[in-house]
């Protein structure tokens, strides 16, 4: 899969587009991408995604505090194994937003990416306001020699998907609905860090991990099942993302993972974790002790959530 950060270079292949954030590549979003793939491969087309970078809402609300899915890299690996062709992240300013629907054709599909037909989500919008829909596609596609083709609403058990439901079942800590409606286990990536080594003082050492990206959304506080992912190791384990209340004072939250039979040391290194289920709330104890007991216990938890999902 090629990636590109900005349309610079006009296409010279005749393409087969989308375009949308695709935040979480959610069960929904990948019927529409599937459709895509198999459009080119049918029609002698490359398969391309058009997405934008901040997130609108982020440039022209100012909504610093909205929170995503998927990191850039994360977005792209999921693609990548679609098998898509072509990732585009165009830059979204305030003067990009000022493009009208026509411009946005014009500019975008037509010189740029040489778009021979375009597969779009139902409820699209599109050019300034968000003022165009499918209806003023479809007559854009009639003026400038383009097809358009409708996928209409994904349902899951009749409940409608989409990013916002999936963020709202992460930030409850309903991590099997977000995780049903993903299609994937919700991940967290990042680098290692060295932490204060009290973990491994009490025999439970953890790799504390730090997400770069502040837009990337944390779930509930609480204690999780993971699956981890270093180098070539697939590692499992429990996972606390909190304020470690028994023993910080600063309420500073972290993200610790013990990983269970590994004891190598990785800071610096960068992992992904995969969120596989809610243990527990996080607990002030009253003591190390009680802390270390109830670590024992949600290990046991974990272990035993894990033998019959463990692949």
């Amino acid at each position: 899969m090629k990636i590109n950060h900005s349309l610079k270079n006009s296409f010279k292949t005749k393409t087969v587009v989308t375009i949308g954030t695709f935040d979480g590549v959610h069960v929904g979003h990948k019927k529409i991408v599937k459709r895509l793939i198999e459009t080119a491969k049918n029609n002698d087309l490359e398969s391309v995604i058009l997405t934008f970078f901040p997130h609108p809402r982020m440039v022209l609300q100012k909504d610093a505090n909205i929170k995503l899915l998927n990191t850039l890299k994360e977005k792209q690996a999921i693609l990548e194994n679609l098998g898509l062709d072509h990732f585009i992240v165009e830059k979204f300013t305030p003067e990009f937003s000022r493009l009208t629907a026509e411009e946005f054709v014009k500019q975008l599909l037509v010189e740029q990416l040489n778009t021979q037909k375009v597969i779009i989500g139902y409820d699209h919008h599109f050019g300034r306001n968000r003022s165009a829909n499918i209806d003023d596609l479809r007559n854009f596609g009639k003026d400038y020699h383009f097809d358009v083709e409708e996928i209409s609403a994904q349902d899951v058990n009749d409940v409608s998907v989409s990013s916002t439901k999936i963020r709202k079942a992460l930030i409850n800590g309903d991590i099997e609905t977000a995780n049903l409606f993903l299609g994937y286990p919700y991940m967290l990536t990042g680098k290692v860090i060295e932490g204060k080594g009290l973990g491994k003082q009490i025999t439970f050492p953890t790799a504390n991990l730090k997400i770069e990206e502040d837009y990337k959304l944390i779930p509930k506080q609480g204690v999780y099942v993971v699956k981890g992912y270093y180098k070539n190791e697939v590692l499992f384990g429990m996972m606390n993302i909190g304020t470690n209340p028994t023993i910080e004072k600063n309420n500073a939250q972290s993200i610790e993972i013990h990983f269970f039979n590994f004891n190598k040391s990785i800071y610096n290194e960068e992992i992904q974790v995969d969120l596989l289920h809610r243990i527990r709330d996080e607990r002030k104890f009253d003591s190390i002790d009680q802390l270390k007991n109830q670590l024992i216990i949600d290990k046991k938890t974990a272990e035993s959530y894990l033998k019959p999902n463990e692949h």
